[in-house]
Parts: C-alpha cells; sequence; structure tokens
C-alpha cells in the first residue's frame, strides 16, 4: 500500500507491520525515559527537608524539567524526520543519565532545579519513539501500536512514583537519580542494538525543519483542536501529581515517601485503558472517546477533593483521573499522526509542546494554590480544567460533525 501527500510529493511505502518483540522494546523504552520526569513527585516532601527549603521551591524542579521536556519537544524532537534515530536516541539518552548524576550529587535545591531542565530535554527520547511506531505499524493497526507503546510509556510515569518512593523509603532520594542514570544508560545500549537503521533520511536544514514545524501547526485546524484538549488534560494531571505528596504526606495520613509512591500502581491500573483508546480510534470513535475521557477528568476531582481526609475516595479520584487524561492522550495521537505521514516528528512536536506547558502550567499553579488554599484549591482547579475541556469536546462535536479528511489523510480522523 502506498501514502502519498500533496505537501511534499514523497511517496512511502507503507509498512507491512511491526513485529510483537519491537512493540515491546518501543513501550519500555518509552517508559523507562519518561520516567525520568517523574521520579520527583513522590519524593519532593523528603527534598524539601533534605535542603531546608519550600514546598513552592521543591515543586520547581518538576516544573523545570516539564520546562526542559517542552524545550526538547520543540527543539529536538523535530530531527527525528531527518536524522537517523538508529544513533540519535542512544545519544539522547546518554546526556540524559549525565544530568540524573549531577542530580544525584546536587548540593543545593538551585543546582537539582537548574539540572531538572538539562533531565526534561533529554527524556524526549520517548516521544521520538511513539511516532517511530507510528511509521513502522500498517494503517489497520496504527492505533492499537500507539496505544500499546503509550501504554508503556504512561505505566512509565505512573510507575516512576511508586519505584521511587520506594527506593527513597529503603535508601534515599539521592538513590533514585542514581538508579534513574544506571538504567537509562542500559536502555541506551538496548536501543543502539535493537532500532531498524534508517539510511535515507530527508535533507532539511534545521531552520527550515522548525520552521515546517510551526507551519504544520498554523495550517492544520484539526492539530490546532487537538493541541487544546491535550493541553488541558495535562494540565489537570500535573496539578494533582505535583501536590499529591504534600497532601499524603501531611494530617490525617502522614505517609512516607515509599507508601506516597505506591498510588503510582492505582495510576497505572488506569493506564491499561491506553490500548482501548486505541482500538476505539482504529473504529472511528474518536468524537465519544474525547467527551467522555474529557468528563472522567472534571468528575475525578470530585472524589479526590474528599480524598484529603478519605483514602478511598483518593483512590477513586487517582484511577478516574488517570483514565480520562491517558484515554484522551491516545485519541488525540491516534489523530493526528495521520496527518502527514513524513512529517510524524514534527506533528508530534507541535503536539507535545503544548502538552508539556499546559503541565508545567498545571503544575506550577498548582503548587502557587496548595500554599495558599491548600488541597480545596487544587481540586477547583482541577475541576474548572476539566470542565473546559467537556466544554471544548461539546462544542467540537457540534461545529464538527463531519470532519473533512486532509488529501494527506490516511483515514478519517475525529
Amino acid at each position: 500500500m502506498v501514502e502519498a501527500t500533496e505537501t511534499t510529493g514523497i511517496t512511502h511505502t507503507a509498512p507491512a507491520g511491526m513485529p510483537r518483540g519491537l512493540v515491546v522494546v518501543f513501550a519500555v523504552a518509552c517508559g523507562l525515559s519518561v520516567a525520568n520526569l517523574y521520579y520527583a513527585q513522590p519524593i519532593l516532601y523528603d527534598i524539601t527537608r533534605s535542603f531546608g527549603t519550600s514546598e513552592a521551591d521543591a515543586g520547581l524542579v518538576v516544573t523545570l524539567s516539564q520546562i526542559g521536556y517542552a524545550l526538547g519537544l520543540a527543539l529536538l524532537l523535530p530531527l527525528g524526520d531527518i536524522l537517523n534515530r538508529r544513533r540519535l536516541l542512544p545519544a539522547v539518552m546518554l546526556v540524559t543519565a549525565v544530568g540524573l548524576v549531577v542530580s544525584a550529587l546536587a548540593p543545593s535545591i538551585g543546582v537539582l532545579v537548574g539540572v531538572a531542565l538539562v533531565v526534561g530535554v533529554g527524556s524526549t527520547v520517548a516521544q521520538m519513539l511513539v511516532p517511530m511506531a507510528a511509521s513502522l505499524a500498517d494503517n489497520a493497526t496504527r492505533g492499537r501500536v500507539i496505544g500499546q507503546v503509550m501504554t508503556g510509556l504512561l505505566l512509565g510515569i505512573l510507575l516512576a512514583r511508586t519505584v521511587s518512593g520506594f527506593v527513597a523509603g529503603v535508601a534515599s532520594w539521592r538513590v533514585v537519580y542514581v538508579m534513574a542514570a544506571v538504567v537509562t544508560v542500559l536502555m541506551a545500549v538496548v536501543l543502539r542494538r535493537v532500532l531498524p537503521g534508517e539510511t535515507e533520511r530527508p535533507s532539511i536544514r534545521y531552520g527550515a525543519l522548525l520552521g515546517s514545524t510551526v507551519q504544520l501547526f498554523r495550517t492544520e485546524p484539526l492539530l490546532r483542536r487537538r493541541i487544546v484538549f491535550g493541553a488541558l488534560g495535562m494540565a489537570a494531571f500535573s496539578a494533582f501529581w505535583t501536590t499529591m505528596a504534600f497532601v499524603l504526606s501531611g494530617s490525617p495520613y502522614h505517609y512516607g515517601a515509599a507508601t506516597i509512591g505506591l498510588f503510582g500502581l492505582v495510576g497505572a491500573a488506569g493506564a491499561l485503558f491506553a490500548n482501548l483508546a486505541g482500538r476505539w480510534a482504529d473504529r472511528g470513535l474518536t468524537r465519544t472517546t474525547t467527551l467522555v475521557f474529557a468528563a472522567l477528568v472534571a468528575i475525578s476531582f470530585l472524589p479526590l477533593w474528599f480524598g484529603g481526609h478519605d483514602l478511598t475516595m483518593m483512590i477513586v479520584g487517582v484511577l478516574i483521573l488517570d483514565i480520562g487524561v491517558q484515554g484522551l492522550q491516545v485519541t488525540n495521537q491516534s489523530i493526528i499522526y495521520r496527518l502527514a505521514p513524513e512529517a510524524r516528528s514534527r506533528i508530534n512536536s507541535a503536539y507535545m509542546v503544548w502538552y508539556f506547558v499546559g503541565g508545567a502550567l498545571g503544575s506550577a499553579t498548582a503548587s502557587w494554590l496548595y500554599g495558599t488554599h491548600r488541597w480545596a484549591g487544587v481540586c477547583l482547579l482541577g475541576v474548572g480544567i476539566g470542565t473546559a475541556a467537556v466544554a471544548l469536546a461539546l462544542v467540537d462535536a457540534a461545529r464538527h460533525t463531519v470532519h473533512p479528511v486532509p488529501a494527506m489523510q490516511e483515514a478519517p480522523a475525529a
């Protein structure tokens, strides 16, 4: 089967499919790469005590890592369309490992916050692998493959908290960063061995490459709409997970880092819905899933509100939130990767930059609100973000009952 685009005239032969074993490697690599962004969240309380700093200052470790991730998505991710990813990805992971070692040795909160920016940039390997998997998959199973790879990525996000909390509880928060550095180096070696070669890559100047990413954002209204949904979902997700450690370490819970990290297991159960979201996207149910998952994000903060003093409600809220955010993310990516097969890294760059800008704004706002209005302020923020997503889903469905299919598109999107 042949795919062609109006914008370049380049003809691409569609792949016969992606081997199951390679899908697993991609999923694991995505999870381990993105986990570097989230190891800090359950140990923020330990970091505040270690450096004698405020909760807001410690929260900057998360905020700066997400800003770094957004910078990497804007400046590094588009290179996946022109450079050999078998060489590029392991090199980026090794630089990330250096940043993690410096984090483990950080003598002050300022150094830890500064290096978080570097670790965030390097963690974009996860988002280079997702469009690569989309290119290796065939048309009929692309949504399913994306869902499976995203399941690994999402499990990495959530289980990072569990592993981090456990390691910090047994040893210290500094050992968490040492562990992350070792795992990152090992994964770099594996990727160098198993990634398929890419001997012929388009010849595009770096400036033109970044310019074409901006052009995709300007000319694709479907991409812009999905960016808004993604940014809202990530803002709600980050608002909760950035402040959750402060709630669970205080009254009435008084949990340590190891126990706080276990909440990642609750969220991991929700990650299983990522695969289902991908299957539903292959069936063209994206408008329905967008509305449902957006509603779950809004609803989740109601039990989370009561979760400030009720453990059962906290668990229920975490599960609902993660199902909503992860389902919305897979739906979005299943749609946008159909827009331009030869520019999937750039499409992912445009999408994910705003996705993590939303995350950084969510974590920064939630940290400030927790300091001024405690847990109630954070939950009100989450309800507001989720409600905005639901309203936009309803408006989008009303305005785009039938979406025009771009000439470069492979199948109806949303």
